[in-house]
């Protein structure tokens, strides 16, 4: 993880981990968890928002995303992130980028 993408969820006394009552999925090497609107990882001593790496375009997605289209619809800030094979895919201008 990069300093950019480090981003420190300030004052989070909650506990992430099984049966916390969060929405949990697979992401890359990690567990996240959809908490309040956001993302969180625990990381080391503390939790950080799991941010996108910035605009990556998922090439080829030729599949449409939305109500009962299969995958685990997550609320993330202003969007919904749909977790598809181990990343999570949000709307974007006419295509699908990855998270």
């Amino acid at each position: 993880m990069t300093t950019a993408e480090h981003l420190t969820h300030e004052n989070h006394a909650h506990a992430h981990g099984d049966d916390c009552g969060h929405v949990a999925f697979t992401h890359g090497d990690h567990t996240d968890y959809a908490h309040d609107g956001h993302i969180h990882r625990t990381h080391e001593d503390h939790v950080d928002e799991c941010a996108n790496g910035g605009h990556t375009v998922h090439q080829n997605h030729d599949h449409e995303h939305g109500d009962n289209c299969g995958h685990l619809a997550v609320r993330h800030g202003d969007h919904t992130d749909y977790v598809h094979d181990g990343h999570r895919h949000a709307a974007h201008e006419g295509h699908w980028d990855d998270h």
